[in-house]
């Protein structure tokens, strides 16, 4: 297999044994030469259990600020903007944010270049709603923790942070990335500051279908 075209788990296992956690998301989307299909993730459309979610709860955004974490190709952030939230949205991959822009050209969504294990200051408790979907699954087990905590500095006092997740059982056996998470390893976010609002626990509508874990965290 060539260089431009080797599969994200082989990407993912180079990356890690070098003590780089998210380097390969880089080398995905560049290896992809603006191929959507060749990146397995992406579907060119919000995330389905995010949009139900969101149906659900008759979420509104009223001009609050919004965050999409690990935002992809963009189709989550486009999806909280369409429904009135002020969004920013960032990705490690410089590659990921130049095809968002180039996708939605005149998107009102602030798309730019961020690593959640490196602090941003000035997104300290700044949203009223964060987005974390599907980005904690392809971290190795020991860099959860810390990709939670940063996550939800960005909560705003009142602000919310939702959850979606691949789901598992402490005796299921972690399998191959994505890697499911299991319920006792989200405290993180509880130690962190926030509270949970919401758990669910599901399995989705793939198939076959998929368990999840769908969780809204509040900070008081």
């Amino acid at each position: 297999m060539s260089e431009a075209r080797r599969i994200p788990g082989d990407l993912a296992r180079e990356s890690l044994a070098e003590g780089d956690a998210v380097g390969w998301f880089e080398k995905v989307y560049a290896q992809a030469e603006g191929d959507p299909g060749a990146i397995s993730w992406a579907d060119l459309a919000p995330n389905p259990n995010l949009v139900d979610w969101l149906d659900r709860e008759k979420i509104e955004g009223n001009g609050r600020l919004a965050l999409k974490i690990g935002c992809g190709l963009g189709d989550d952030a486009e999806e909280l903007s369409r429904r009135g939230f002020l969004v920013t949205a960032f990705d490690v991959s410089q590659t990921a944010i130049d095809w968002c822009l180039a996708r939605f050209p005149s998107s009102t969504v602030r798309y730019v270049v961020h690593d959640l294990f490196l602090e941003h200051c000035d997104w300290a408790c700044d949203f009223d709603f964060v987005l974390e979907s599907y980005t904690l699954q392809v971290l190795p087990a020991g860099l959860r923790a810390a990709a939670m905590t940063n996550a939800a500095r960005f909560v705003a006092p009142g602000g919310e942070l939702l959850l979606i997740a691949r789901g598992r059982e402490p005796h299921d056996p972690p399998g191959t990335m994505p890697w499911p998470l299991m319920r006792d390893e989200l405290a993180a976010f509880t130690q962190a500051g926030l509270e949970e609002k919401s758990f669910e626990d599901f399995m989705d509508v793939e198939s076959p279908p998929v368990r999840r874990f769908r969780v809204v965290y509040q900070r008081p």
